[in-house]
């Protein structure tokens, strides 16, 4: 048992309320409601705390609410639900199929949705405080007494506030169009002096004239000349107000309490505030001494783990644009598989906790209670949040640690700080921080960032990501806001290993949709003569999967032993380079599937030299056809597209290289500047080395690449809106190297670290301009040899290989004396039957001439080449 669960356990036998150290200090007293356990059970559901906030000093902290305090996810939604209940039975069945659940961002969205729930056949919305591009706003409103104020009401449906709703959370001065409606409810975890919710419901009263309304909340703390209020309020407006609550009493606040509490923060401010586990020795008995951030002196970020969680297709992430009856008819059944996927990476852990994001409350509660079911350990919830409370750690006050690190959801607001409340210490063994796909940011993953933050408090960080829903119908009109970056409609999650691909879900995310199920490969001759007589593209179809005999495997794995320190080289150079040139956040993107093993080891190697967790992904490019739009609408959706770099694994002749550039034009908000490993072509000014040599990925196809296949472009099974396809071939997995491979390389990342240095040093001071020298090469060989069709001329070690595992190939001409580099290739073209002739002068180690045979006719529709990497 930890230090910190030992003195809780001590803590709550002793029974310390944790409001007793604001109460003694600031003189607030809590008063229960009159029954002999009214104090009692207030205290069970509240406790304390003090924040900077000029406008109140203190803070009431529920212990049930799921926000500040971790607590079991089934209580957490339990109390919700029995209010929509107790709601569902105060309205009658037929009012309730009427009702609308409206909830305000951040701490009661997920109360709100368990509102609903208990309702039934209520659909939800919440406020947000996040612009979404093409969705116009349906009102809006300012919290009094809140940290962030500005709330937006977006739901997709525009009539949904035309009904009945339940609203949660407090709010203000709202501004709608005038609509009529039935009872609307409304449902906040506090309801203090009422003022909050009472000019809300007067502003949605001009607007939306009702009959009736109900108010909700976990605690009714009003005091006994604001009770009268309600009634005099109610026949102002001539509609019914019911009151709802979990409890009831008052909060008694003394004279002078605002500045005496804002005396206490400035006086204890950063007494909580959270250190490594590492740095926690020095932390003295009335808390973790100086504000000091997680990051700051942690041995390392430890990486976290991403869950493929398969969320449903078509259930929002939340109710900010509408949850309804269908869709929570669609999230029920699929929870308990995704709680048992979160179970399966949890591995041993005993203590468990579910954190949720701001106001992605509802998501990560559900996938708490489900998870609850699935495992023996001890499951807690939570949310991080944008409100400032100062920490003591004191067993007498509700907020005894806190986390900081930057926003990562590119909020309208602009940067700022966020919190995690009462994780760092709780002994937990295990956190799954579950985020909307608009937060997996470079944020969420910097060495500030909250990842990194729980590592250094926790064995074991998950990551689960939940799609950010978009609605499909986006209305404009003058109210309409348009944000610089938004993840656009339909597009689904990248997928990852194990479920795609035999890499770790976080080496890399596929912006691919999977095909394995699809027959598509079809014999290389019969390829071979399709593609050159214009019958049909390179893309529309698989070559078979060659299966290497012993003799080739033996060949690569000796391959790999003797150039992985040279390989590694490279590594640490190309990727050093971009980081001293290109941006010290960059988001990798590898063509698939070549540029994806080295895409992998490149973030390997940031890791490992500078603990940054770079975002990888894997996008396709068809040559003649271009890069998959759809994939870097995604990427510009989640990502700063400065920060995209593109990375592939070798140049041949340059043409992928000009590809990109030209697919590029029309996305002038990305750089088409590629970086490689090796630039034998000369064709880019990112580059590890500008060697002809053997790279031991080339030997291989999927069994080197994650057993994916090349990827797919075919109308029939690629729409306007989905992604390029790919295969996974699970059934190679005996024979798979990936891990291998990639094992092997970054093994010798610290033997080449000084080499790396000196020659990134003399790249950076060097002319690397393109001088297309490869191009130029092929060009010559084509007429020399009478092909006159540079798209059959594969110059290179990488691209050779590909011409004798893909193609018809002629002959191979090998650079006389190249010596191991080509010991594959003689293998391969022994294999094949095909001769190879050793030449002088030949800029590269080896070209590979595709047959002639095949030249009658296009290549593609435009006449383009016939090879994709």
């Amino acid at each position: 048992m930890s230090e910190y669960s030992a003195r809780t356990e001590k803590e709550t036998a002793n029974v310390v309320w944790s409001g007793s150290w604001v109460a003694e200090r600031l003189g607030v007293e809590l008063v229960g409601d009159g029954r002999p356990d009214g104090d009692r059970e207030l205290r069970d559901l509240l406790g304390l705390a003090l924040r900077r906030n000029p406008k109140r000093a203190h803070l009431l902290v529920s212990n049930v609410l799921g926000k500040h305090v971790p607590q079991k996810p089934s209580v957490v939604y339990g109390t919700g639900f029995e209010l929509g209940r107790r709601v569902r039975e105060l309205l009658g069945d037929a009012e309730a199929r009427r009702a609308v659940v409206l909830g305000y961002a951040e701490t009661a969205t997920g109360l709100g949705h368990a509102v609903a729930d208990g309702l039934g056949v209520a659909p939800y919305l919440h406020s947000t405080r996040r612009p979404v591009e093409g969705v116009a706003r349906a009102g809006g409103f300012e919290e009094s007494h809140s940290h962030a104020t500005s709330h937006l009401l977006l739901p997709e449906d525009p009539d949904l506030l035309a009904g009945e709703c339940v609203l949660t959370d407090a709010g203000a001065d709202m501004d709608m169009g005038a609509r009529t409606g039935a009872p609307l409810v409304l449902v906040d975890d506090e309801f203090s002096t009422g003022n909050t919710v009472l000019n809300t419901i007067r502003a949605l009263h001009e607007r939306y004239p009702r009959s009736r309304y109900v108010i909700v909340a976990l605690v009714d703390m009003r005091s006994p000349a604001d009770r009268g209020r309600l009634t005099e309020f109610a026949e102002e407006i001539g509609a019914r107000v019911d009151l709802v609550t979990r409890s009831s009493g008052t909060v008694t606040l003394p004279e002078g309490v605002l500045e005496k509490g804002q005396a206490l923060v400035a006086a204890h401010d950063g007494a909580g505030s959270a250190v490594p586990r590492a740095a926690t020795a020095t932390a003295t008995a009335s808390g973790p001494g100086p504000a000091a951030t997680a990051a700051a002196t942690a041995p390392g970020p430890r990486p976290c783990t991403r869950v493929d969680l398969r969320w449903p297709a078509g259930v929002p992430d939340g109710g900010r644009h509408g949850f309804t009856p269908v869709h929570r008819a669609a999230l029920e059944p699929a929870l308990p598989a995704m709680a048992a996927r979160i179970a399966g990476a949890l591995g041993d852990a005993r203590r468990v906790l579910v954190l949720g994001f701001e106001e992605l409350m509802y998501a990560p509660l559900r996938l708490g209670t489900a998870l609850e079911d699935h495992t023996d350990a001890e499951v807690r919830y939570s949310t991080t949040t944008r409100s400032p409370v100062l920490a003591v750690d004191d067993p007498g006050y509700a907020i005894r640690t806190r986390l900081v690190f930057p926003a990562h959801d590119n909020p309208a607001d602009g940067p700022g700080d966020r919190y995690a409340y009462n994780v760092a210490g709780a002994g937990f063994d295990a956190v799954v921080l579950a985020v909307d796909s608009a937060a997996d940011t470079p944020e969420l993953h910097a060495p500030d960032g909250l990842l990194a933050q729980l590592a250094a408090h926790t064995d074991h960080v998950l990551l689960a990501v939940v799609p950010s829903y978009i609605p499909a119908y986006a209305p404009s009109g003058p109210d309409t806001y348009v944000s610089e970056r938004q993840e656009p409609p339909m597009l689904p999650e990248p997928l990852r290993g194990p479920a795609f691909s035999s890499y770790a879900p976080d080496e890399v995310g596929w912006l691919l949709q999977d095909l394995s199920d699809t027959e598509l490969e079809a014999p290389t001759e019969e390829r071979e003569e399709a593609i050159q007589s214009g019958g049909a593209h390179y893309a529309e179809s698989l070559p078979v999967e060659y299966q290497p005999s012993a003799q080739y495997q033996d060949l690569f794995k000796a391959a790999l032993e003797l150039s992985a320190a040279r390989v590694a080289r490279a590594v640490g150079t190309v990727t050093e380079t971009v980081l001293a040139e290109r941006t010290p956040r960059p988001v990798l993107v590898s063509l698939a599937r070549a540029g994806t093993p080295v895409g992998v080891l490149m973030r390997r190697w940031a890791r490992h030299r500078h603990g940054i967790d770079l975002p990888h992904y894997a996008v396709s490019i068809v040559r003649g056809r271009g890069i998959d739009a759809n994939a870097l609408r995604w990427l510009a959706a989640h990502h700063d597209p400065a920060d995209v770099v593109f990375v592939d694994g070798w140049t041949g002749k340059g043409a992928i290289t000009r590809e990109l550039s030209a697919a590029l034009a029309e996305f002038e908000v990305f750089d088409p500047e590629i970086a490689v490993l090796a630039d034998p072509g000369g064709c880019v000014r990112t580059y590890g080395t500008r060697e002809d040599f053997l790279i031991p990925s080339a030997c291989l196809n999927s069994t080197v690449s994650g057993l994916i296949s090349r990827t797919v472009l075919r109308s029939d099974l690629v729409g306007p809106e989905d992604f390029h396809g790919a295969k996974f071939y699970r059934e190679l997995a005996e024979t798979d190297v990936s891990g291998h491979f990639l094992d092997t390389v970054a093994a010798q990342f610290d033997e080449v670290v000084d080499a790396v240095d000196a020659e990134v040093k003399e790249l950076l001071a060097a002319d690397r301009a393109p001088t297309w020298e490869g191009w130029a090469a092929v060009e010559r060989i084509s007429e020399e040899y009478g092909i006159h069709d540079v798209n059959l001329v594969k110059p290179g070690v990488g691209e050779t290989t590909r011409v004798l595992l893909r193609r018809v190939p002629w002959k191979i001409l090998a650079k006389r004396g190249a010596g191991a580099d080509l010991e594959h290739i003689r293998l391969l073209a022994e294999q094949r039957g095909v001769p190879v002739e050793e030449v002088d002068g030949l800029p590269y180690t080896c070209v590979g001439l595709i047959h002639p045979k095949y030249t009658r006719g296009a290549t593609g529709a435009d006449g383009k080449a016939v090879e994709s990497k």
